[in-house]
């Protein structure tokens, strides 16, 4: 990470909190004239430090009032069945995320469905009859907040 200082940084976690800001915002944010900082963002594009931006969905408002996560463990564990289970559960339009996990579970998968009768139904259907699937624990969400800010730790190394 030595490729990048801290007005990177500063970029970086102005982006993250508003990705759709202006590049003109951004560099008065950050003190840059607008072309460096413009070259400055296509740098951190090009080397990977900045993927993607994304609009965040009121899931709620489109119906999926409903969200929970999914501990999944497997019988067996191989690579390819692992990759295998992984790419099955990302084939359902209801699972936002699938995080691989060390300890107890192999899997928690993030879903968004209408209410508790198809959320149960989606687990039981699309889950608990899988032959690889050994145990399934369902936790419903209550609140999801997101933290849009980077450790402080990262811009003082």
């Amino acid at each position: 990470m030595s490729d990048i200082d801290q007005i990177d940084f500063e970029i970086i976690a102005a982006l993250r909190n508003n990705a759709r800001m202006t590049n003109k915002d951004l560099a008065d944010q950050v003190r840059l004239a607008p072309s460096s900082c413009l070259e400055r963002v296509r740098y951190l594009r090009a080397r990977g430090y900045i993927r993607d931006a994304h609009i965040e969905v009121n899931l709620a408002a489109l119906g999926l009032g409903l969200q929970a996560m999914v501990a999944i463990r497997l019988a067996q564990h191989s690579r390819v069945g692992l990759e295998a289970f992984q790419q099955y559960v990302l084939s359902f339009s209801e699972v936002l995320q699938v995080y691989h996990l060390s300890g107890a579970n192999d899997f928690m998968v993030h879903i968004a469905v209408k209410d508790a009768e198809t959320l149960r139904d989606f687990v039981l259907d699309s889950f608990a009859e899988r032959p690889e699937v050994a145990h399934i624990e369902t936790a419903v969400i209550y609140q999801a907040v997101k933290n849009w800010n980077l450790p402080d730790t990262l811009s003082k190394e």
